[in-house]
Protein backbone atom coordinates (compact mmCIF):
# COMPACT_ATOMS: atom_id res chain seq x y z
CA UNK A 1 0.00 0.00 0.00
CA UNK A 2 1.68 3.49 -0.68
CA UNK A 3 2.36 6.08 1.68
CA UNK A 4 1.90 9.70 1.56
CA UNK A 5 5.56 10.11 0.41
CA UNK A 6 4.88 8.36 -2.58
CA UNK A 7 1.79 9.95 -4.11
CA UNK A 8 2.16 13.65 -3.01
CA UNK A 9 2.26 16.59 -5.31
CA UNK A 10 6.01 17.78 -4.64
CA UNK A 11 5.37 21.08 -6.96
CA UNK A 12 4.19 23.00 -3.94
CA UNK A 13 3.53 26.89 -4.84
CA UNK A 14 4.18 29.46 -1.56
CA UNK A 15 2.87 33.03 -0.99
CA UNK A 16 3.62 35.61 1.82
CA UNK A 17 0.28 36.24 3.66
CA UNK A 18 0.73 39.38 3.65
CA UNK A 19 0.24 39.20 -0.67
CA UNK A 20 -2.92 40.15 -1.85
CA UNK A 21 -5.78 38.06 -2.70
CA UNK A 22 -5.62 39.28 -6.08
CA UNK A 23 -1.95 38.47 -6.17
CA UNK A 24 -3.14 34.95 -4.84
CA UNK A 25 -5.28 34.64 -7.67
CA UNK A 26 -2.94 35.16 -10.16
CA UNK A 27 -0.44 33.13 -9.03
CA UNK A 28 -2.87 30.08 -8.86
CA UNK A 29 -4.36 30.73 -12.39
CA UNK A 30 -0.06 31.10 -13.71
CA UNK A 31 0.70 27.64 -11.59
CA UNK A 32 -2.09 26.38 -12.15
CA UNK A 33 -2.87 25.50 -8.87
CA UNK A 34 -5.39 25.12 -6.51
CA UNK A 35 -4.45 26.13 -3.28
CA UNK A 36 -1.62 27.68 -2.28
CA UNK A 37 0.43 27.64 1.18
CA UNK A 38 1.17 30.32 3.30
CA UNK A 39 4.43 30.58 3.89
CA UNK A 40 5.56 30.53 7.73
CA UNK A 41 6.80 34.18 9.11
CA UNK A 42 9.51 32.42 11.36
CA UNK A 43 10.84 28.95 12.28
CA UNK A 44 8.28 28.27 15.32
CA UNK A 45 5.27 29.37 13.00
CA UNK A 46 2.76 26.89 11.26
CA UNK A 47 1.77 27.10 7.67
CA UNK A 48 -1.12 28.19 6.70
CA UNK A 49 -3.69 27.37 3.26
CA UNK A 50 -5.44 29.45 0.85
CA UNK A 51 -8.16 27.70 -1.66
CA UNK A 52 -10.01 28.66 -4.73
CA UNK A 53 -13.00 28.18 -2.14
CA UNK A 54 -11.40 30.61 0.68
CA UNK A 55 -11.65 33.20 -2.34
CA UNK A 56 -14.92 32.44 -3.89
CA UNK A 57 -16.60 32.46 -0.39
CA UNK A 58 -14.62 34.87 1.79
CA UNK A 59 -13.90 37.43 -0.98
CA UNK A 60 -16.27 36.88 -4.39
CA UNK A 61 -19.46 35.83 -2.36
CA UNK A 62 -19.11 39.25 -0.44
CA UNK A 63 -18.04 41.47 -3.25
CA UNK A 64 -14.43 42.59 -1.39
CA UNK A 65 -11.80 43.84 -3.46
CA UNK A 66 -9.30 41.24 -3.58
CA UNK A 67 -6.70 44.11 -3.90
CA UNK A 68 -7.51 44.93 -1.01
CA UNK A 69 -7.85 42.16 1.09
CA UNK A 70 -5.16 40.12 2.62
CA UNK A 71 -4.10 36.18 2.39
CA UNK A 72 -4.04 36.00 5.90
CA UNK A 73 -7.37 37.61 6.09
CA UNK A 74 -9.13 33.94 4.25
CA UNK A 75 -6.45 31.70 4.56
CA UNK A 76 -6.91 28.59 6.83
CA UNK A 77 -4.01 28.00 9.76
CA UNK A 78 -2.41 25.59 11.30
CA UNK A 79 -2.96 22.78 9.19
CA UNK A 80 -3.95 19.47 9.29
CA UNK A 81 -0.83 17.90 8.19
CA UNK A 82 0.31 14.25 7.46
CA UNK A 83 3.28 12.17 7.82
CA UNK A 84 5.45 11.32 5.27
CA UNK A 85 5.33 7.81 5.96
CA UNK A 86 1.67 7.34 6.66
CA UNK A 87 -0.03 4.76 4.61
CA UNK A 88 -2.85 6.11 2.00
CA UNK A 89 -6.19 4.72 3.50
CA UNK A 90 -5.11 6.93 7.20
CA UNK A 91 -4.54 9.54 5.00
CA UNK A 92 -7.83 9.28 3.37
CA UNK A 93 -9.64 8.27 6.98
CA UNK A 94 -8.10 11.68 8.49
CA UNK A 95 -9.13 13.50 5.16
CA UNK A 96 -12.65 12.21 5.63
CA UNK A 97 -12.87 13.10 10.02
CA UNK A 98 -11.96 16.49 9.31
CA UNK A 99 -13.48 17.03 6.15
CA UNK A 100 -10.60 17.92 4.31
CA UNK A 101 -9.64 18.04 0.26
CA UNK A 102 -5.57 18.15 0.87
CA UNK A 103 -3.10 17.81 3.68
CA UNK A 104 0.85 19.47 3.37
CA UNK A 105 3.37 16.50 4.19
CA UNK A 106 6.05 18.25 6.43
CA UNK A 107 9.30 16.38 7.27
CA UNK A 108 12.54 17.19 8.32
CA UNK A 109 11.18 20.61 9.20
CA UNK A 110 9.86 21.47 5.95
CA UNK A 111 7.25 21.47 3.93
CA UNK A 112 7.79 18.61 1.18
CA UNK A 113 4.32 18.16 -0.67
CA UNK A 114 0.72 18.13 -0.41
CA UNK A 115 -1.39 14.96 -0.72
CA UNK A 116 -4.86 15.90 -2.26
CA UNK A 117 -8.20 13.82 -2.87
CA UNK A 118 -7.01 13.66 -6.43
CA UNK A 119 -3.40 11.69 -5.43
CA UNK A 120 -5.38 9.65 -3.79
CA UNK A 121 -7.68 8.33 -6.12
CA UNK A 122 -4.85 8.39 -8.90
CA UNK A 123 -3.28 5.43 -6.25
CA UNK A 124 -6.33 3.67 -6.08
Amino acid sequence: MPIAKDLMTTNVVTIDGNATVREAIDLMKSEGVRCLIVERRDQDDAYGIVTQRDVIYDVVAWQRDPEEVQVHEIMTKPLVVVNKDLDIRHVARLMANVGLSRAPVIFDGKLQGIVSVSDIIEAT
